[in-house]
């Protein structure tokens, strides 16, 4: 398979969050920081990447009639494992991202749509799949973490950045608190799903030829 046409597809045309639609409770729940949506989506990537590889590995020895049951077993798996690393080295991230991360295994068969692409594709065109929808996802919690904790604090990267107290940029008097409620994740996550439509549809386009005559 064409690996640009899934980049594109991963981050534009088919993104799971801004397109299909996928995954939005956590988009909303996890992303009042940058930290939390960054956090979120990297365990996405790496379950979605690995359960896709594995799940394309087994498709041979695996019955139809169990496939599904086998999807959900390999992606609980691996979500049990980013939780329990999670804990061990991250306990502020743990308290973050709260029952989600928990639920990433449910999260994560959503997004890779029950493995129907591993099952029917080679490993390497899986595994490529599985990244590009995990960066397409994590694009989108990144930047309505990134917003709301701007807009909503004055800083951002809180956790990660500056020793972690992260970097003011404006004096959080003039912050709009309310962008870190949910009322304020809604009205974020609608603008960056609107972005990054308007980009799928521009990348989609036809281009016009330099030189072409006109008509």
């Amino acid at each position: 398979m064409d690996m640009g046409k899934q980049i594109k597809e991963g981050l534009l045309t088919r993104n799971p969050a801004a397109v299909q639609l996928l995954g939005l409770c956590a988009a909303l729940a996890v992303t009042t920081t940058l930290r939390g949506g960054l956090g979120m989506g990297l365990c996405a990537l790496m379950v979605l990447t690995l359960s896709n590889g594995i799940l394309s590995l087994l498709r041979e020895y695996i019955p139809k009639q169990i496939r599904l049951l086998t999807t959900v077993a390999v992606v609980a798996t691996l979500g049990a494992v980013a939780d329990l690393v999670i804990q061990a080295f991250l306990p502020g991230l743990m308290e973050e991202l709260g029952l989600f991360l928990p639920l990433l295994g449910v999260i994560c068969v959503l997004l890779g749509q029950g493995g129907a692409f591993a099952w029917e594709n080679s490993a390497g065109s899986s595994l490529i799949e599985g990244l590009c929808q995990g960066v397409g996802y994590t694009l989108v919690l990144s930047l309505v973490g990134l917003f709301r904790e701007l807009l909503g604090k004055g800083s951002f990267g809180s956790g990660m950045l500056n020793g972690g107290r992260g970097l003011q940029v404006f004096d959080p008097q003039y912050a709009a608190g309310g962008m870190v409620l949910p009322v304020g994740g809604f009205l974020v996550l609608a603008f960056v799903i609107a972005l990054i439509r308007v980009a799928a549809d521009r990348a989609g386009r036809p281009r016009k030829r330099k030189g072409a005559a006109k008509g």
